[in-house]
């Protein structure tokens, strides 16, 4: 018998605008498709509802995007009814849902309230009106501020999505930014260096020479930046780029760095159920598609093997600043860290980008600026 995830991943592909530097699974002002989708996220949903034979009890729930508060008063309702139908979110449970401030009005809020909506998620990204425009976001940041504020009088947590590493992103703007959104009702920050991805227009536009990468110094200067103005405003520094006031850490990406089990529905979702990993076709055009026709529609399917479930569980748990407890590490996986990834290990430790501490291994502070590098040698 499967023993099913406790969390839950919905994807909403729909945006007002698709900005230059996002690789996630969308499509913009293409509204025309958001019943389809609806059509075809219930069929994803009652072939899983046929499979695990009742309404599943679950810890965290997230709706992601895309913009998930893009769709209209009627259309949120919609989609809470229907996942209200497929899952029961248990007492204590975190429901989450992105959000970009742009068309966030007082009503949706309520919206979100009344299902049960008790985190969320606003890509604000800058509180720079030059810094917004360059990445192409369509709010400003005085509009954002007040939706934050309005937000959280409405709903029990707000976290901001904040980004650094932007061509002509100065310290004293970025600075600017952490001091606005210290200032604000939020409970939790996460903070991304801005990656530029094969496919999108920034990718091509940095190739062109029209845009230039930050230097890697300044990038690092601005992500320490973070870390001293968020730590010293009382936000602890959980994971590598995330920061939460005491008791609200993001429970559903916990599962993430630890290597727990979730289901995932909707274009581009990708889930980890029963040792296997797979993930729905990134084209929304080809996902509606086949559900339209009643087939699944998996771009990607991969069955972990003991030895991989482990190297990854090293490597999601050393993204948390507290690291992983070796013991229960050794006990789950049934072998030793040292047997599994010796070499990794003691490269790690002598060079100083690892520590162990009462029984847990962690990144130091010199390892948590090269986290990405360092984490990866255990895979």
């Amino acid at each position: 018998m499967i023993q099913w995830p406790r969390a839950v991943y919905l994807h909403v592909p729909f945006c007002l605008h698709h900005c230059g530097y996002c690789d996630f699974t969308l499509v913009a002002r293409r509204d025309h498709l958001i019943p389809q989708w609806f059509d075809c996220l219930q069929r994803e949903l009652e072939q899983h509802r046929r499979e695990s034979g009742a309404r599943l009890p679950v810890d965290s729930i997230f709706i992601g995007g895309g913009t998930p508060t893009h769709l209209s008063v009627l259309q949120l309702q919609q989609l809470a009814e229907l996942i209200a139908g497929h899952f029961e979110l248990q007492p204590g449970g975190e429901y989450s849902m992105e959000a970009n401030p742009d068309g966030l009005e007082a009503e949706k809020l309520r919206v979100l309230h009344e299902a049960g909506v008790n985190r969320l998620s606003l890509g604000v990204q800058s509180f720079d009106d030059d810094v917004l425009q360059l990445l192409e976001r369509t709010h400003r940041a005085d509009a954002a501020a007040e939706v934050v504020c309005e937000a959280a009088s409405i709903l029990p947590a707000v976290s901001l999505d904040l980004m650094f590493g932007v061509p002509g992103q100065s310290e004293a703007s970025w600075q600017r930014t952490l001091e606005r959104a210290v200032s604000l009702p939020v409970v939790h920050v996460s903070t991304y260096g801005l990656t530029w991805e094969q496919g999108t227009p920034f990718f091509r536009r940095q190739r062109s020479g029209e845009l230039q990468r930050v230097e890697e110094e300044l990038e690092r200067s601005q992500y320490l930046q973070a870390i001293q103005q968020l730590t010293g405003a009382g936000f602890e520094h959980y994971e590598v780029s995330n920061f939460a006031r005491p008791g609200w850490q993001c429970r559903h990406n916990l599962v993430y760095w630890r290597a727990e089990e979730y289901l995932a529905f909707g274009p581009g979702a990708a889930r980890y159920v029963g040792g296997v990993r797979s993930t729905s076709c990134r084209s929304v055009v080809k996902w509606l598609r086949s559900w339209s026709e009643g087939r699944a529609c998996v771009e990607e399917e991969e069955r972990c093997e003991p030895e991989q479930r482990a190297r990854e569980a090293i490597m999601l748990g050393l993204r948390l600043r507290r690291g992983f407890d070796v013991a229960e590490f050794e006990s789950r996986f049934g072998v030793t860290l040292q047997q599994l990834a010796g070499a990794a290990l003691d490269q790690g430790l002598r060079r100083g980008q690892l520590e162990l501490a009462d029984g847990q291994l962690r990144l130091t502070e010199t390892g948590l600026l090269l986290a990405d590098s360092v984490t990866a040698e255990f895979l």
